[in-house]
């Protein structure tokens, strides 16, 4: 494997939270700076030494409510 997705939503309170898809890995943190490093930190603690993806790609999901 050489690439990892996680979906990024931000939570109610204006946090993010990322999981990646296909693995047990998530995680949360105040802001988007700070978030990609938690990922990083994430996958290289789930992935034995040497065999974490080369690549992180983020897929960033935003909702939004348009009143009628």
């Amino acid at each position: 494997m050489n690439e990892i997705l996680f979906v990024i939503e931000e939570a109610d309170d204006g946090a993010f939270r990322a999981s990646a898809v296909g693995e047990s890995i998530h995680t949360e943190a105040e802001n988007l700076e700070i978030l990609h490093q938690e990922i990083r930190d994430a996958v290289h603690c789930h992935f034995e030494d040497g065999r974490a993806p080369a690549l992180i790609r983020l897929h960033h999901v935003w909702q939004e409510l348009i009143a009628l």
